[in-house]
């Protein structure tokens, strides 16, 4: 049995079973991934797949079984190589941050700054996606951190943690009716909206607003960030509900922003990590410049 191999086991499920698939994500032949399964059977004595033909179509529950020690087994190696940078690189290194666009263009630009001015040797990586690929890249090793509202908390192989609360608003043009008269929700669904698309930034508190109300929202079109629903409320489009930290008076001159805190209810963001990975003490600095409340004693209680 050998590292390659049981990279090869955790690939065959990320890949859908697809060799081809899997032989590209490590860089080999699907001829040799093939002999490197038929090996590890061979040696285990039991059948890791389900098969038709040369095909392979899921996992026996041995195999089921299997996927999992594999899983701790390469966290764990992963873990080894971190330890060691930790002592011998220590203010050097990579950070990967997995994170919506709402929170890399409203939130984090204050944090990195500080970060970068006190680790200017560490790379950070800063990679945006919808919440359910932030899970993902955390589940896969490929972030260490992920910042999103929606998805983190309702997974259990991750520890997620509450960085801020914020709520929605509107966000109309100049001379727009909406400025002289009382912000409700019912005076809202008189105009078309322009929101967010589902599962990003807090859109499933807002159709929850409007179905507690009874009324239908006109959402006429919708965006994966602020800025482009700002964009098309300029072009008097529609009005916009985005999250109010989305807004600047400076940056956002012809537009105005109404509170929505009395119509919408407040959303979480979370910072998640993957519970059992083991993070370069420069990580932990970042998460405290995330929120002071993240200790680096509450943070490792939470991943072990």
């Amino acid at each position: 049995m050998n590292f390659q191999q049981l990279r090869i086991i955790r690939e065959t499920v990320r890949r859908n079973f697809n060799l081809t698939d899997v032989a590209n994500s490590l860089h080999t032949s699907q001829s040799g991934v093939s002999k490197h399964i038929k090996d590890l059977e061979d040696e285990l004595g039991v059948e890791l797949y389900v098969r038709k033909g040369k095909r392979l179509l899921g996992l026996t529950e041995p195999g089921k079984e299997m996927v999992k020690i594999v899983e701790r087994m390469l966290l764990d190696a992963g873990n080894i190589k971190n330890l060691a940078d930790q002592y011998s690189q220590q203010d050097s290194g990579q950070l990967t941050i997995a994170t919506t666009h709402t929170q890399a263009r409203y939130v984090l630009p204050q944090v990195v700054t500080a970060f970068k001015r006190q680790y200017p040797k560490v790379h950070l990586r800063l990679h945006q996606g919808s919440p359910k690929e932030i899970a993902q890249m955390l589940l896969e090793g490929e972030a260490d951190i992920g910042l999103a509202t929606e998805t983190l908390a309702d997974i259990a192989e991750l520890a997620s943690f509450p960085v801020y609360s914020w709520h929605h608003s509107v966000v109309v043009p100049d001379h727009h009716p909406l400025l002289q008269q009382p912000l409700t929700l019912a005076a809202l669904a008189e105009y078309p909206i322009i929101t967010y698309h589902e599962g990003f930034t807090g859109r499933a508190r807002i159709e929850q607003a409007f179905n507690r109300a009874g009324l239908v929202p006109d959402i006429v079109m919708s965006a994966l960030d602020a800025d482009v629903i700002k964009s098309y409320v300029e072009l008097e489009l529609g009005i916009g509900i985005i999250a109010s930290i989305a807004f600047s008076t400076e940056r956002d001159s012809g537009l105005h922003l109404l509170d929505g805190a009395a119509l919408f209810d407040r959303n979480e963001t979370k910072l998640a990590i993957r519970k059992g990975h083991l993070l370069r003490h420069f990580a932990y600095r970042f998460v405290e410049l995330c929120s002071a409340d993240l200790t680096k004693q509450r943070v490792e209680q939470a991943l072990t």
